[in-house]
């Protein structure tokens, strides 16, 4: 399975790093391939690592004015145009995505993905990994706008929030029938 993961690039202390290499590592040692923004720095450098070592590939796809940081030793990287070309090859090259804990871009890159699923742009299944409860507020606004009719679906139909990798996975390999 090519599982797109959106995360920061930021250097974050260990709450967020151990749980992200926790997770990355069963990734690879699950067989499967991470899709991500190609960054060699911070967390994203954290889990291409975690799934590199255990085992996983690396598909990269950053944009020119990051090419500076991405991964050299990538299976594969692509660079993009721009920021919106770059959403649309990470989608494109996955089965399933992820949202780990970010900043603008990452909440930028998530709101994308579950308005085009939504719309019925994609099937992908996506989790939100609330990492240290860094997503609480925003399940709370989403159940929100599910209790007052801002959502035209359920909203488990759009995503599913995970506490922890281990049960992040598991949710994915079976949305997608991974055996």
């Amino acid at each position: 399975m090519n599982i797109c993961v959106f995360l920061s690039a930021a250097d974050l202390d260990e709450r967020y790093t151990r749980p992200a290499r926790e997770f990355a590592e069963l990734i690879g040692k699950g067989g499967h391939t991470l899709v991500w923004g190609g960054s060699d720095s911070g967390l994203m450098k954290v889990v291409a690592d975690g799934v590199q070592d255990g085992g996983g590939r690396l598909v990269g796809v950053s944009v020119d004015f990051l090419q500076a940081v991405a991964r050299p030793d990538a299976d594969e990287m692509v660079i993009a145009k721009d920021l919106a070309e770059r959403k649309a090859l990470l989608l494109a090259k996955s089965d399933a995505v992820v949202i780990m804990v970010g900043g603008t871009g990452t909440l930028d890159e998530a709101t994308e993905i579950l308005e085009l699923k939504k719309h019925g742009m994609h099937r992908h299944p996506v989790v939100l990994l609330n990492t240290a409860g860094f997503y609480d507020g925003l399940k709370e606004q989403f159940r929100r706008m599910e209790d007052e009719g801002f959502l035209p679906l359920p909203l488990t139909d759009l995503v599913f929030f995970a506490e922890d990798g281990i049960s992040a996975l598991a949710y994915l390999e079976e949305a997608v029938g991974v055996q």
